[in-house]
């Protein structure tokens, strides 16, 4: 039976890693400044990530959410520790998308309003209200369509304003820094304008973290530069360092009802394992602020390259522009310096999304490969 061909393919076939490292079938070692989606938190293979996830497989892998489970308790309060969001209710589930899709879908019932405005080049997911909030025509399906959104341009809040105007709006989801759309942000007036008309209007902000977020800027979330409350945050990706897992932090002042939101797999415990684990380490190693000292080191060194027109993002969700399409640039890295590295909906942009734990010697690295494939 033939795969459903819809991922264009490189020629790696990844069979072990280990830290930053990924290691290929012919035995090739590479540079991981991607983290496949910037998934690998806090290094692929930690061991303290394995010893948690094999300890837990060997107890229980698996039972359903009708029976207590203590360890989403646990998550629960070391998540709201190290967030800052202790108040906050936790919803677990498997993906980013399925996190923004009970986003979303807690907005309408609380509100009793359907309609979202969202923006331009953002991403939030590919299931059905998820999708219809993503800036992109081609992954939306009529079934999709259905749904009422209003794409407005990042930063404009007039736009924004007249959106809430014309009534029903439910919510507003935003990322705190635009991923695949290009890593763009807004400035921090326009974050807290838009937070204030949610409130003015009763609709709900809803944070979308799941790729910014879980300490990739630096701050454990991205939005949190811009002193606002949400309503809802969204979370995935580095959540779970590889384990499928994903959630929704939930204000205080929402109250859940029985079969309200409901999951099989979500929050499981071999979930709730790996996102334990990812916070033990992220604590333990202090890894947001090696993620403000490596972000800092890293910007210094794109200076020195004269094609590096801008470097966008904040930590290390980071984008380097230039004024020329890095497709090729970007097989080059992969090819003949053996170093991971992401593209964007900008053609001109490589995206670097590598694990919290990059020491400055990796930087280097990279540094070093791409000045030399663009001597070329």
């Amino acid at each position: 039976m033939p795969l459903f061909d819809v991922y264009p393919l490189y020629d790696v076939t990844p069979a072990k890693a280990d830290g930053v490292w990924v290691y290929d079938d012919q035995g090739n070692q590479y540079l991981d400044l991607y983290g496949g989606h910037a998934v690998i938190s806090i290094g692929h293979a930690h061991p303290t990530y394995v010893s948690k996830v094999s300890q837990q497989l060997a107890r229980l892998g698996f039972y359903s959410n009708s029976i207590q489970n203590p360890l989403q308790v646990s998550l629960a309060d070391k998540l709201g520790t190290l967030s800052g969001y202790g108040d906050y209710q936790l919803f677990l589930c498997n993906s980013g998308a399925e996190a923004n899709e009970n986003a979303l879908k807690i907005a309408s019932f609380h509100t009793g309003k359907k309609k979202v405005i969202a923006f331009k080049n953002g991403f939030h997911g590919r299931t059905s209200a998820a999708v219809a909030v993503t800036d992109n025509p081609k992954i939306i399906a009529p079934i999709n369509a259905q749904q009422e959104v209003v794409l407005v341009e990042l930063g404009d809040i007039d736009a924004v304003e007249a959106a809430f105007v014309s009534g029903d709006v439910c919510a507003v989801i935003i990322e705190g820094i635009q991923g695949i759309g290009g890593l763009d942000e807004a400035s921090g007036e326009f974050y807290r304008h838009l937070y204030a008309l949610c409130q003015q209007y009763e609709a709900l902000y809803i944070a979308d973290e799941i790729q910014c977020g879980y300490g990739r800027t630096g701050d454990f979330f991205a939005f949190q530069k811009h002193g606002i409350t949400p309503d809802v945050i969204s979370m995935a990706k580095g959540m779970g360092n590889g384990f499928p897992i994903g959630g929704i932090l939930i204000h205080p002042r929402i109250e859940p009802s029985y079969g309200l939101l409901g999951t099989t797999f979500g929050g499981n415990h071999l979930a709730c394992a790996a996102a334990l684990a990812v916070l033990e380490v992220m604590e333990t190693e202090n890894l947001m602020q090696n993620v403000k000292d490596i972000s800092a080191y890293f910007s210094e060194k794109a200076k020195t390259i004269a094609e590096i027109k801008k470097l966008k993002g904040r930590g290390l969700m980071l984008g380097l522009e230039f004024d020329f399409p890095i497709a090729t640039l970007r097989k080059e890295l992969i090819y003949k310096h053996r170093i991971f590295t992401g593209s964007a909906k900008n053609p001109n942009m490589l995206r670097i999304l590598p694990p919290l734990n990059l020491k400055r010697a990796h930087v280097d690295m990279f540094f070093e490969a791409l000045k030399t494939a663009l001597e070329k």
